[in-house]
């Protein structure tokens, strides 16, 4: 029987880490790994964090040293593009006019930073961070010593703007939302990252947006909706992805909000599957399909695909997490919050060591723990648990979240 070939497109994480998946789950046939940067595949939190501060090596960022995939015999093309995927003739197509037949695909295409439709968004010095090479640029920014604009208060806009202000930068950050992450995690929280930002030296301009950006060929200042002259060097914008579905769309997949998969991250075509930002899972925990942008998502959903493409019977249903550090402050989150009545909080909240807890109809739903270490489990076993608790044993540091979650013993 003739060997089989498994293509994979896409080789930032979620690619690398299904294809080393692939190998260790006794893959051996033709294994190709496609991606359009330059280089292998990498891990993409410290473009924000600490790489982009000059604190880590270039290395510690990528998912495999150099020769690991040579030596598996994994066939990494960087620096091409597919332009074409047939579901039914089971082929890709790349810029450069190849035609690859399949067995099993998956679309590991990733997401795009949003573009902000203002006048003069197209000036020199204006920044998106979502590659290596943007964060080379940026990082040559940072070490100059300037004032900088970040337009957006989500996680990328809030790690750059604390990463410019530890290097020193005069730092002005725009979001139109009354405090940074209002619409994913509410007014309290949000509020008491606005103080953070705040209380390190960031100018905030919230509630605010951007009309313009000005300057001779290179930016030089913008002009806020609400009349505000922020003058800038440069300038980073951080205003969501948008996950990259073109392939798909024009393959006639099934695409809403990503690629639309099942609970084994299969599409629409029975061949072809889907991991990582892309990808808008059926969450059997959940019920309902689901969409994540972070880092953990595409370290198991990737793995998780290649089991499936193996023919494994999975089902994903890892409760969605996500980190961030800014500063001092370190954080973890997980659960899944469309919706909450209340949020209650155990811990020293205005010390900035707490945690908290998104509740719906009596149940904990998702946690987010501040500097408080050790207890992310606890908090994914309270939300699996689906017990009502009641609010005043939540916010009691005397009963322990194992007793929460009735798994103490």
């Amino acid at each position: 029987m003739a060997k089989q070939t498994f293509v994979i497109v896409g080789a930032a994480l979620a690619g690398g880490k299904a294809a080393e998946e692939l190998r260790q789950g006794g893959f051996d046939g033709q294994l190709i790994l496609i991606g359009a940067e330059p280089e292998r595949p990498y891990e993409r939190p410290p473009l924000s964090k600490d790489y982009l501060r000059g604190e880590s090596e270039r290395e510690n960022a990528y998912v495999h040293p150099g020769g690991y995939y040579g030596e598996h015999h994994i066939d990494l093309r960087t620096e091409t593009e597919v332009t074409a995927i047939d579901p039914g003739a089971h082929t890709v197509t790349t810029s450069g006019g190849e035609e690859i037949s399949f067995d099993k695909l998956l679309l590991a295409t990733g997401a795009e930073p949003r573009r902000i439709p203002v006048a003069g968004a197209d000036l020199e010095g204006i920044y998106y961070l979502r590659s290596m090479a943007d964060c080379d640029t940026l990082r040559e920014r940072l070490q100059s010593g300037a004032t900088v604009a970040v337009v957006g208060a989500g996680w990328i806009g809030s790690e750059v703007a604390a990463s410019a202000r530890q290097k020193g930068l005069e730092v002005t950050m725009i979001d139109p939302l009354d405090v940074p992450y209002e619409n994913i995690l509410g007014a309290e929280i949000g509020a008491f990252y606005r103080d953070v930002h705040a209380q390190h030296g960031v100018r905030l301009l919230l509630g605010d947006g951007v009309e313009s950006f000005q300057g001779n060929g290179r930016v030089q200042r913008l002009q806020t909706t609400g009349g505000e002259t922020v003058q800038c060097d440069f300038a980073v914008v951080g205003i969501g992805v948008v996950p990259r579905v073109q392939l798909a769309r024009q393959a006639g997949l099934e695409v809403d909000n990503g690629i639309v998969v099942d609970a084994r991250l299969t599409t629409s075509s029975p061949d072809v599957f889907a991991a990582g930002d892309v990808a808008n899972a059926w969450h059997p925990f959940f019920e309902q399909h689901i969409r994540v942008e972070h880092w953990a998502n595409a370290l198991n959903q990737g793995p998780a695909a290649a089991r499936s493409m193996l023919g494994e019977e999975i089902s994903y249903d890892r409760i969605p997490y996500f980190f961030s550090d800014q500063y001092d402050v370190g954080m973890e989150y997980s659960g899944h919050t469309p919706s909450w009545d209340e949020v209650v909080f155990r811990g020293d909240r205005e010390g900035g060591e707490f945690i908290a807890f998104w509740l719906h109809g009596g149940r904990v739903i998702a946690g987010m723990n501040v500097n408080v270490w050790d207890v992310n489990d606890k908090v994914q076993a309270l939300i699996r648990s689906r017990r009502t608790v009641d609010r005043a044993a939540l916010q009691s540091q005397d009963v322990s979240l194992d007793e929460l979650a009735g798994s103490a013993v």
